[in-house]
């Protein structure tokens, strides 16, 4: 399955007019919840499953050149990690391989796991790290851990948060929120929202032929 697409706050500055917004009585949900705030990082979106590795929009395996770094025979992570998930699991991740709208010059890994579910099941936030170190491959960074109970509170930590640099160099693309529990995969909507800059550049024709590999610390 595909990653379903997630829902923008209310007050984020990056959704366009074929995104979807949270209406009214959204913050229902959360109340009370503990939930986590990661670092939304600006690259592609891919999952694996036992069968293959896929980009978001593909329904095709991707053997895309700026996902090199996953499918690759020789020594792309997908056949380093497939053996470790499950034959129910799929596992999703940013990829950074090929350098999006921001530059990191701090970057010392290309794939970024932040979901996992068993087809019945999005995984518990605790679980997904706990496949993060299984497979030895590091998840999106977590920015704050807590419960919250009023709206405007959470507003004011998502707002301070977006003012402060990428954990990997000098802006941050965003943020994403849930609950930190496991939730139906069906109820993805009314637990995973996010934050996004205003004017997020996606990629496009021009970018496809025009791409680079992003650059590791390792490398310079």
């Amino acid at each position: 399955m595909k990653y379903p697409r997630t829902y923008h706050l209310p007050y984020s500055p990056g959704s366009t007019k074929d995104d979807k917004k949270l209406q009214d009585g959204w913050f229902q949900n959360y109340i009370g919840q503990e939930i986590v705030i990661s670092e939304k990082l600006d690259g592609e979106n891919i999952h694996m499953t036992q069968k293959d590795c896929y980009a978001r929009s593909d329904g095709a395996p991707t053997r895309s050149p700026w996902s090199r770094n996953i499918w690759d025979p020789s020594d792309g992570l997908y056949w380093k990690i497939k053996d470790c998930i499950g034959p129910n699991e799929t596992i999703f991740g940013e990829n950074l391989y090929g350098e999006h709208s921001i530059h990191y010059d701090n970057l010392n890994n290309y794939f970024h796991l932040f979901a996992v579910n068993d087809g019945i099941n999005w995984y518990s936030w605790d679980d997904v790290k706990l496949m993060s170190k299984y497979m030895d491959i590091p998840h999106v960074p977590e920015l704050w851990r807590g419960r919250i109970y009023k709206e405007e509170e959470l507003r004011k930590i998502v707002e301070d948060l977006v003012k402060q640099p990428s954990i990997y160099g000098k802006h941050r693309e965003g943020v994403v929120i849930r609950i930190t529990d496991s939730f139906k995969i069906e109820d993805f909507s009314k637990y995973v929202c996010k934050w996004v800059r205003p004017n997020h550049v996606t990629t496009n024709e021009h970018w496809t032929k025009n791409w680079k590999k992003a650059e590791l610390i390792y490398d310079k």
